[in-house]
């Protein structure tokens, strides 16, 4: 039986580590959903919140 590998993520709002961990980790650190996580990687997010203030979800290594 094959196990997933979970994915470890950082988070930032600009130069500032708001965490890390997995999606759900992050979600349950900042009290927000999965989903908001998740968005926040999407090229629609990043096309919406231009400038220096947005989040930025960054995989680090495996």
């Amino acid at each position: 039986m094959r196990t997933k590998s979970k994915k470890v993520y950082a988070l930032y709002k600009g130069e500032e580590c708001l965490g890390i961990g997995t999606k759900y980790e992050l979600s349950q650190q900042l009290g927000i959903k999965p989903y908001t996580v998740y968005f926040y990687s999407t090229p629609t997010y990043k096309k919406r919140c231009k400038g220096n203030n947005r989040r930025e979800l960054i995989l680090l290594e495996e």
